[in-house]
């Protein structure tokens, strides 16, 4: 499981990442809103922890952000403990608060929580699954097996639906802002995605010049 973490007091972001990797949990820790906005775009998580008042990107805005693009569970972390602040929070779309000072065992109890609800996501009537923890694909719940960066792929493409998704815009999100490699990696890679999915290949539809894109009413009509 792996968790981005956005808050600004060091000593507590300390605390919070050596707590939570003693847990079993990978941890990318940020003392401000965009430089963890920048992680995000770039690598994919599995849940987003987020103080409220950071530098640079509030938590307020970053899960906004954060909603514009993707479903990723956000628990906030706040000092915030008036009911207008906390409505505000759930209005954006994060899925829970705690509120300082807490323990940490209910922390993690709340991170297990919202990882448990969200770790399968649904297409086409059940159709496509993944399975976001396990990082697996299931087609009319036959396991694909796809390799890491083919299932990246599929997961960035039903996380965007019905959107160009260009090249570069791939690459940056499944493989990192670092990596060296060509464009044309992305092309390989999405003939074997859809070998992988058969019959309903016809979902990810080449836009000449452009990119890709993932349509999802080929998994509704079949």
């Amino acid at each position: 499981m792996k968790i981005l973490l956005a808050e600004d007091h060091d000593h507590l972001r300390e605390i919070l990442e050596d707590y939570l990797v003693e847990n079993d949990y990978e941890v990318k820790s940020f003392d401000n809103g965009e430089d963890a906005y920048y992680c995000f775009l770039t690598e994919s998580f599995d849940l987003i922890l987020l103080d409220v008042m950071m530098p640079k990107m509030d938590g307020f805005t970053l899960c906004q952000k954060v909603r514009e693009k993707e479903e990723t569970p956000i628990l906030f972390i706040t000092a915030k403990v008036q009911e207008v602040d906390q409505l505000k929070g759930y209005e954006l779309g994060c899925d829970d608060y705690i509120i300082k000072p807490f323990s940490l065992p209910v922390l993690l109890a709340k991170c297990k929580a919202i990882t448990n609800r969200k770790h399968y996501q649904f297409l086409g009537k059940g159709i496509l699954k993944l399975n976001t923890r396990e990082k697996e694909a299931y087609l009319n719940n036959q396991n694909l097996n796809l390799k890491i960066i083919d299932y990246k792929i599929l997961e960035y493409f039903i996380k965007n639906p019905n959107q160009i998704l260009s090249r570069e815009q791939i690459l940056l999100k499944v493989w990192g802002f670092d990596y060296k490699g060509q464009e044309r990696s992305v092309d390989t890679h999405i003939k074997i995605l859809r070998k992988a999915l058969g019959p309903y290949q016809k979902g990810i539809k080449t836009v000449i010049k452009q990119g890709y894109c993932f349509e999802t009413k080929v998994f509704e009509n079949g």
